[in-house]
């Protein structure tokens, strides 16, 4: 499958033709009329860089430091929800990929795979946490965090009510059009929909069941959540949580300002995909003043629409120190499991060095605003 995709773009229309609709519409889907999901791919597109030559880019390296660990490249698998129905167990599938690209990967609240069976297959990733109204379930979901030893908290913060989803919406169905749905993929049906059991959120079967409300996410997502989720509750968290905290979900300076002040070990420069306030700056638009504001006093990871290595260079010219992939990594789990993603992550390395080198850059560092054009 992999030898197929040339790109992430490839790996989407791969994924498409694979999972059944409404799962692809989720993953593929923003929020409203999508405005910023497009924003997010084309502001990104339109960063300019300076071609530099007759630099020595003989020896590029790629190596970064974060959280006082060495990762082959500043880029990491950031949390995707339900990844676990793309393909076969998919978490572990991608966590095994991350593992031996030697990157991070965050593993989100609503996965298919509970953080136990993560940590189990001996790659132990991230944790993403989002607040519920139980806080003693949100404690127990830190200390489970921290028995498995993951090596960050990502506290995700933008999520307090969901956004208007409408492509969920027209891609809904229960019964009949669901089953229609279903054997329109008999790839799928039969290696994740009967061999790729259990499915619930494994992380959150304390409070749901073992059965996932897969019929009305977002419905569930609305009762569930907490709406009330305020500056003192990432105190609070930081109060439960030794290792290092990331506050994702910050697109306005000023916010950015109080998660360093909240004791926030890093931010992430996020809009949660497009899928939340539709309208709002892309990511590579708020980059730039965010990194003004808080620049040097925590490292900034960034996500939203990155899809291939020149599109990482161009993250990090904006003042990012660290970029995660979404969807790029998520469509190829979906197309070809963990050979999928260790694929893409194969292609976004070698775009990297691609464009280190036709921008006079050998190291990461050296990638920085003197870059724009």
């Amino acid at each position: 499958m992999s030898r197929r995709a040339a790109n992430a773009s490839d790996y989407r229309e791969l994924a498409k033709a694979r999972l059944p609709h409404f799962l692809f519409e989720y993953l593929d889907g923003g929020s409203y009329d999508e405005v910023t999901l497009k924003r997010n791919l084309t502001d990104l597109r339109s960063v300019v860089l300076k071609q530099q030559v007759l630099r020595d880019v003989s020896d590029i390296d790629l190596k970064t430091t974060l959280f006082s660990k060495e990762w082959a490249m500043p880029v990491g698998l950031g949390p995707v929800g339900l990844a676990g129905l793309y393909a076969r167990r998919g978490e572990v599938q991608a966590a095994r990929a991350a593992a031996n690209a030697r990157i991070p990967f965050a593993l989100s609240t609503v996965s298919a795979c509970s953080l136990g069976e993560v940590a189990a297959s001996g790659h132990v990733p991230w944790y993403q946490l989002y607040f519920v109204k139980d806080r003693g379930f949100v404690a127990q979901m830190i200390e489970t965090a921290r028995e498995a030893s993951c090596g960050a908290l990502v506290l995700t913060v933008d999520l307090a009510v969901p956004g208007s989803r409408y492509r969920d919406a027209r891609a809904a169905g229960v019964g009949p059009r669901r089953t229609l749905q279903l054997l329109a993929r008999p790839r799928w049906l039969w290696d994740v929909g009967l061999l790729g059991k259990p499915h619930s959120l494994g992380n959150l079967e304390p409070i749901v069941g073992k059965k996932a409300p897969l019929s009305d996410f977002q419905t569930w997502i609305q009762s569930n959540f907490d709406p009330s989720v305020n500056w003192k509750d990432v105190e609070w968290v930081r109060g439960q949580w030794k290792g290092p905290l990331v506050i994702k979900g910050i697109l306005d300076p000023d916010d950015a300002r109080e998660a360093a002040k909240s004791g926030a070990d890093a931010i992430v420069v996020s809009n949660h995909g497009g899928r939340q306030l539709d309208g709002v700056l892309s990511t590579a638009s708020a980059l730039g003043p965010i990194a003004d504001a808080i620049g040097g006093r925590l490292p900034i990871l960034v996500d939203g629409g990155v899809r291939s290595g020149l599109d990482v260079v161009r993250m990090l010219a904006l003042g990012a120190d660290f970029v995660l992939l979404g969807r790029a990594w998520a469509y190829a789990l979906a197309a070809g499991g963990e050979q999928g993603v260790a694929h893409v992550l194969k292609l976004i390395e070698a775009e990297m060095r691609v464009a280190m080198a036709l921008t006079g850059c050998t190291r990461v560092n050296e990638v920085d605003r003197s870059l724009l054009a």
